[in-house]
Parts: C-alpha cells; structure tokens; sequence
C-alpha cells in the first residue's frame, strides 16, 4: 500500500483513525497501530510480513540479551549476532544478484544469477533495528521488555516502507507515554497534505518531463545521446528536483502521520539546495540516513585504527551502495565523498569564506550532476550522459525539442524551484513575528484554504493512478 492512493487517503487512514482514537487506553491504541501497520505492509505482497515479523522477534531478544548481560560475552556476541543476521537478511535480498554478476564478470564463470525480489522497506527496517541493539550495548537507550511496543516501533506504517529512519532513542518515551493534541493533529494533518502534493502535484510531473528528456531504464535510456548539452542539464536540474519532492513528499507525509498518532519523528529534509556547501547538503539532505552513516560507520576501527579519511569514504561506499545493487550508485557515493573529503582539507572557515554566489554556483554543479549519476543505473548511458554535459556526443549546444519542453512546462519549473526553499516559511514566520492578530488569522485562513485546495487537486490527480510508488520504495 502506497500514500498516495485514495483507497488510503478515503479508506485506510479514516478507518484506522476512529479505531485508534476511539479509545484512550494506550494499550489497545498500540495494538491498534501494530495491526494497521501489518495490514499496510502486507497489502501487496502478504509473505514478506514474515521477515519483518522474524526481524522484530531476532533483535528484541538481542536487546534483551544485552540489557541482562551488559558488557559480557553474551552482550558482544547478541551484538555480532544483530548485524550478521540483519545485514545477511539485507545482503541476501538487495545484492546477492550484483556480487553473483560481477564475479562471473571477473571470473568469465556463468553462475546464474538468482532473480530475488527485493521486500518493500527491508532497508529502512534493518538499519532501525540494527541502531536499536548497538544503542542498546552503547547504554544510550534501555531494551524494551514489552515485545507489543517493540514490534510496533520497527512496524509503524507512517515511516516503515520508506522512512524516515527512525531511532528508538527518539520514539522510546512516546511509545510508553504520548497523546495527541488538537495541534499535534491539525499540524500533522497539513504536514501530510503537503507531502501529498509534493509527490502527486509536483513529483510526478516533473518525472515526466525527465523521462522525455532522458528515456527510462525500459528504454536503455536512448535519448541522451542525441539530447544537446543545454538539454542534458536541464535534465539533470529536473531529476534532482524531482527526487527531492519525491523523497521530501514522502518524509512530510510519515511525519505528518506520526504527529497525528502522538510521535515526533525528526526532520529528514531542510531544503537541501540552500546549501553552500556539499557537507552542509548532506546536514539538510535525507538527513536519518547520513546521520545513521555518521553515528554508526564512520568511526569504525579500520586496520585496527580509526582513520579519518579512510572512514569518510568507507561511509560514502556504504551510502552508495544502500541506495541499490548498482555500480553507478557506488560511484555516486564515492563522488560525494571525494568532495567532502576536499572540503574537509580546505576547513569549514575557509570554506566560510568562499564568496556566496561562488558557493551556491559550485555547490549546484556538483549536486545537479550528481542526480545525474544517481538516475543512470546503465553504465554506458552513463558514460554518454557525462559525454552529453560537454558536447561530447557531437550534439549542438541547444535544441527546439528541449526549448518546447522548457517552455510548455515553465510554471511548473518555476514552482518547483520557489517551493524548493523556505520562502513560504519565511513569510509565514515574519507574519507571527509582527504580533499582529489580523495577519495571524490570515495566514491561518491561507493555511486552511491551501490544504484543502491541495487536497482536491491531489486527490483529483490521483483518480486515474492505479500504482504510484514513491521512488524510496526501490531501495
């Protein structure tokens, strides 16, 4: 099951609000949670619940373990268990495919190559549960006893298939203690609204546009070739915003959600793109994510030793590759991480220094190019990508077919761009600033009018949709 679809927009979320307000016991509220959430995730595919539900059961007895037994053996051993079965799970499913190809690549074996269905959500489960238990043997959090409130965290359908990344850390309190105010609920309310319409009004569309500039995967992506260099970056632009109001529509909706249900989830995109730097990009950009990398990899003993450098790129390596079973994906990761690494020479003052047009400029080249890698998952439509940047490709530097599109969708454009930076937040929070109760009331009124207006668009766009994924889904 998806968000944005209406059977859960009118069906799903409505039934399972009056069962979970219905009462205030919060008992029957979390098992109210747990059974939406199971429901959620095995509307497509009912067999993968089994992994999830073998998950939560194999890391509440690790936590346990560790709790009983901290800073013994058993505890270490719980520990190494927790990521050997997570990330076998994980490896087994996402990249058995990938090593198998590559080994018969280098070897000229002909191992065949296992087709295995990647489980909706194994990547963001995993990595949950793996924080759990580290946290766990770190002393940050105490193992839940309660195997219902357990499930429930690593089940919570607003952030399960897609997350954000949630920390038990950052939930613990409110699944034994939290309630729901009429706040929580209306701000939950347009939060989730607007993530909606960030995926349906604006995601969507621009996906389109890419897809004729560039071609799809079905298509071996056949258009770059022939497509100007002009057209080649405007692609690129429209692909980083896209994936931005896909992944951030996706972010706001589960966050949204969880207010309702009583739980703060932390913020996962802060516009990214105001950036003047590419490490301040990534304190802005899918923010759960790098922080798990940074929290969790990045100071690992390497060769016995804790390496500076050497534990940067092995967390941009593991960022990478988490995306997908991809060599361009390992590329991209370790293109950011060469760029962090350069900054991290320079020094954050210096980098300070660097006039702010310079910044915004340099920092949007290496980011547009970048989502260029990430979209190419073929190595040699990659290749001509980067040939159609400079003209390589022997293509002219504009095209009418790129100026028609350009033209036909300017507003869109242009609205993709505005809503990609606090400009609307601004307004909104200089206008509570000035104390002024009529400019309150308006902006409540705005507030409310444009929820509901993007609620009927979205809804109305949605009529004809019978399967729209967000893209976190892939990965």
């Amino acid at each position: 099951m998806v968000f944005a679809d209406l059977f859960f927009l009118y069906f799903f979320l409505p039934v399972c609000l009056i069962c979970y307000f219905i009462t205030r016991k919060l008992q029957i509220r979390n098992a109210v949670l747990i059974v939406f959430s199971l429901i959620f995730y095995a509307w497509g595919e009912p067999v993968w619940v089994s992994i999830l539900l073998v998950s939560s059961v194999v890391d509440y007895i690790n936590g346990r373990v560790v709790g009983k037994y901290k800073d013994k053996w058993q505890a270490k051993c719980a520990l190494a268990f927790s990521l050997i079965f997570n990330l076998g799970v994980l490896f087994g499913f996402k990249y058995t495919g990938f090593f198998v190809e590559n080994i018969n690549a280098l070897t000229g074996l002909s191992i065949p190559v296992p087709n295995i269905k990647l489980p909706i959500g194994i990547s963001f489960y995993t990595f949950q549960t793996i924080s759990y238990t580290v946290d766990c043997y770190w002393g940050k959090v105490k193992p839940q006893k309660n195997f219902a409130k357990f499930l429930m965290y690593v089940s919570l359908f607003p952030q399960l298939v897609a997350g954000p990344i949630v920390r038990y850390a950052d939930i613990a309190q409110e699944i034994d203690d939290r309630k729901t105010t009429i706040k929580d609920f209306s701000d939950g309310m347009s939060r989730m609204i607007l993530g909606l319409a960030k995926k349906v009004i604006i995601a969507n569309n621009l996906s389109t546009i890419v897809t004729s500039l560039f071609g799809s995967a079905d298509n071996g992506y056949e258009n770059i070739a022939s497509l100007s260099v002009a057209g080649t970056w405007y692609g690129a632009v429209l692909v980083g915003l896209w994936y931005y109001f896909d992944f951030s529509g996706y972010s706001d909706i589960a966050i949204g959600l969880g207010r309702i249900f009583g739980f703060h989830f932390n913020e996962n995109f802060r516009y990214p793109f105001i950036c003047k730097s590419i490490s301040e990009f990534w304190q802005r950009w899918h923010i759960s994510l790098s922080s798990f990398f940074r929290d969790y990899v990045l100071y690992l003993p390497i060769f016995g030793k804790r390496r500076k450098y050497g534990g940067l790129f092995l967390v941009w390596f593991c960022t990478g590759l988490w995306h997908g079973a991809s060599w361009n994906f390992i590329i991209w990761g370790l293109y950011y991480g060469v760029f962090i690494c350069i900054e991290m020479m320079i020094g954050k003052k210096r980098m300070k220094k660097m006039p702010s047009a310079l910044a915004h400029i340099y920092t949007k080249l290496v980011i547009f190019l970048g989502f260029g890698i990430f979209y190419f998952e073929s190595l040699p439509a990659l290749g001509k990508f980067f040939k159609a940047l400079v003209g390589a490709n022997s293509n002219p530097l504009g095209d009418t077919y790129t100026l028609h599109i350009f033209m036909n969708n300017i507003w869109l454009f242009i609205a993709a761009i505005v809503f990609s930076m606090p400009i609307i937040p601004k307004i909104k929070e200089k206008a509570v600033a000035a104390k002024n109760s009529g400019g309150a009331y308006a902006i409540q009124t705005a507030g409310i009018v444009g929820n509901a207006v993007l609620l009927i668009v979205s809804s109305i766009l949605l009529v004809n949709t019978t399967n729209n994924p967000f893209l976190y889904f892939r990965f």
